[in-house]
């Protein structure tokens, strides 16, 4: 089974490079590569979802709030074709953490949506922003 993915947070980030040989595990080089900033839900762990090599050229969007904790919360499945690979898009978010975004140095909650389209990998997790 792989793990396949390619995640972009209409956040405003920039895109991620491909990564050569490098000591890095690509989720860290996607956490190093998204914008920062206080107005900013930024995220700080994240996890791949678990995907299958027929899910390739599928996109998932799901909307989540990200809490004054830094959690993902209220989560929902904006569209996608296919029922099981919206679950491994949501499980796999649920397990992210952020740095919440904060007003006046106050956290406040956020909404997001995230866009995740598979793509075909050489490595068992891929990540990488639009």
């Amino acid at each position: 089974m792989k793990n396949i993915s390619k995640l972009a947070l209409l956040l405003g980030l920039g895109a991620l490079a491909p990564i050569a040989a490098s000591a890095k595990t690509l989720e860290q080089s996607y956490i190093e590569s998204c914008k920062k900033g206080p107005d900013l839900a930024v995220p700080i762990a994240v996890v791949a979802p678990i995907t299958h090599s027929w899910d390739e050229g599928q996109e998932v969007k799901i909307g989540f709030v990200v809490n004054k904790a830094g959690y993902a919360s209220d989560i929902s499945i904006v569209s996608s074709s296919d029922y099981d690979l919206a679950e491994a898009v949501v499980t796999a978010v649920k397990q992210w953490r952020f740095t919440p975004a904060q007003v006046n140095g106050v956290p406040v909650e956020t909404r997001v949506v995230l866009p995740v389209r598979v793509v075909k990998s050489d490595d068992s997790k891929a990540l990488a922003l639009d």
